[in-house]
């Protein structure tokens, strides 16, 4: 049924995207079994490991479903959640759209957080910039610190709904906020201008200001698209290279 996998792409992408293929084209309709995974380890030429990502990728889209003792099966048409840990995600134009959307939602959590946060939430935010610094110091590229951090101000709202979108986007948009870090790591001012606008973000909300806060947050994603818009030709091409955690998304 399939041919077998190679290229310098990650494997798992490939397998995820062939399978979804076969069912964005009926090929494999909805209520079939996919293939058991010793079957498309053979027919694909790859190994359990990436094809249980491709599947988790799949599962994560929305387009299949794991059944106890039954195999997998594909799940009627619907509206799609986001799937932005593909490759597509890397892609300058790609990267820069997550940006505006996070520069939305983080501006409102920001302003949000300035008025009802806690002391003990306050703290888990200066522990995660802690992280961060800790993380960079190091030689860490600090994107899981930095979700936490601004999951961490999400979660201060006390807004479940907010908390799950915001912890929703900075899962599945994980590839774009690595690149994202990624550029800012290539220039020690880079990453002097990404510490200060962090904790201008903190210290407006340790100040109770919402309106400052909501400011210094959408401030902080205006200044990473900048910083992306700046990024030459061959720090894209690069991006391709970069290692992503693949079916996080929950």
């Amino acid at each position: 049924m399939f041919s077998k996998v190679s290229g310098p792409v990650r494997l798992a992408d490939r397998v995820a995207a062939i399978l979804a293929e076969e069912i964005e084209s009926g090929r494999l309709a909805e209520g079939d079994k996919l293939p058991t995974e010793v079957e498309l380890v053979k027919q694909l030429g790859v190994s359990r490991t990436v094809v249980r990502e491709a599947v988790s990728r799949l599962r994560n889209a929305g387009l299949v479903e794991p059944r106890q003792g039954r195999g997998v099966f594909v799940l009627p048409r619907r509206a799609r959640p986001l799937d932005l840990e593909a490759e597509s995600a890397r892609t300058k134009a790609k990267v820069l759209q997550i940006v505006e959307v996070r520069s939305a939602l983080e501006g409102e959590a920001a302003a949000l957080a300035a008025t009802r946060a806690t002391p003990a939430a306050l703290a888990r935010m200066r522990e995660a910039l802690d992280a961060i610094d800790a993380a960079v110091a190091s030689g860490g590229d600090g994107v899981e610190e930095d979700l936490a951090f601004h999951r961490s101000i999400a979660e201060s709202t006390g807004n479940a709904v907010l908390v799950s979108t915001v912890g929703y986007l900075g899962e599945v948009a994980r590839s774009g906020i690595r690149v994202t870090r990624a550029n800012e790591a290539r220039r020690g001012d880079f990453i002097e201008a990404v510490h200060q606008e962090h904790h201008a973000i903190l210290a407006a909300i340790e100040a109770g200001d919402g309106e400052a806060a909501h400011v210094a947050a959408r401030r902080h994603m205006k200044h990473a698209a900048s910083r992306l818009q700046d990024a030459d030709d061959r720090f894209w091409n690069e991006t391709e290279d970069l290692a992503v955690d693949l079916g996080t998304a929950t």
